[in-house]
């Protein structure tokens, strides 16, 4: 790390370039990680402390950092050292196109969720429609779905009230009036009642208590109610196929995300619950991640 110096002067201090040399040696050291993941750290987190791009820090590599910078740069990369999720330091995330901010009251949106919304898409044909995306976050799914269709009506929804919040704020950030945000423990709402779904969504908690992966990396930091769930990580899964059924309309979808060795058993689960046409996606790293189905019914769904 650079110390910033007693008699350092604001502008003759170290270079963008120099800064990023020395905290990019220094991630690499303390987490054992690539020496590209520790530049890609690094950059996004300067580029956050200037407000630029990190496109603007290879453009001016050479432009010497003022004290009031570097110092809390610093900071910035000793608690990354320490493991904090780069997402949680900046404040935000981009999903999808999308920047959002974040909490550790939530989890940190994932690329591989991203296949979640493409399915939602692919299937969301009509101009008009209903979904529901359940333990929502962020809102990452709910608002990556609704910015691509812009007719439908997207309610998203969270048992954690921060979260629901904070979905809520990302949306009136983008200007998304199409989603509402509200509390619940799945489909537990007053609010829910009697509704039905064209696509119901869910990412919810999937790993195994046991799971040794909760040790390491950014999980960590993140909340363990959005990550673990009893019965070996089915518990969630289970409980939303089971009651999904009085919420999706005849002919609508149930899409989840779950565990890459999962895929078999929620398979089966959905066919058992008398969903049809179930199949599963593979995620970025050609793992299985997202299992869906259509409800069973004799009946042609007319979205509206």
């Amino acid at each position: 790390m650079l110390p910033a110096g007693e008699d350092a002067v604001p502008t003759a201090g170290p270079t963008i370039e120099t800064v990023l040399v020395h905290a990019r040696q220094y991630l690499m050291t303390a987490l054992a990680i690539p020496v590209a993941d520790a530049a890609l750290d690094a950059e996004v987190l300067l580029a956050a402390q200037l407000n630029k791009s990190r496109s603007w820090l290879y453009t001016w590599g050479d432009k010497p950092l003022e004290v009031t910078d570097v110092v809390p740069f610093n900071q910035m990369i000793e608690r990354r050292a320490q493991g904090v999720p780069v997402a949680y330091l900046v404040g935000y995330r981009e999903f999808f196109g999308l920047t959002l901010k974040v909490s550790d009251a939530t989890l940190i949106p994932r690329a591989d969720s991203e296949c979640l919304v493409e399915k939602a898409l692919a299937l969301a044909t009509s101009p008009e429609g209903r979904a529901l995306d359940l333990g929502t976050g962020t809102g990452a799914i709910a608002l990556a779905f609704a910015s691509h269709r812009p007719g439908w009506h997207v309610t998203a929804t969270d048992r954690i009230e921060g979260a629901v919040a904070l979905a809520a704020e990302n949306a009136a950030a983008l200007a998304l009036s199409n989603v509402r945000c509200l509390q619940s423990d799945w489909f537990s709402a007053d609010a829910l009642a009697s509704q039905q779904f064209d696509l119901i969504l869910s990412n919810p908690p999937y790993i195994d208590g046991q799971d040794y992966h909760l040790n390491e990396g950014d999980v960590r930091f993140e909340p363990r109610s959005a990550l673990v769930a009893e019965d070996e990580g089915y518990a969630d899964l289970l409980t939303i196929i089971q009651q999904s059924i009085h919420f999706v309309r005849p002919g609508g979808w149930l899409l989840l995300e779950h565990g890459y060795k999962q895929g078999a058993k929620v398979r089966r689960l959905l066919s058992q619950y008398g969903y049809e046409a179930v199949d599963t996606l593979c995620d970025l790293g050609g793992n299985e991640r997202v299992t869906f189905g259509r409800s069973n019914s004799q009946r042609v769904l007319r979205l509206k």
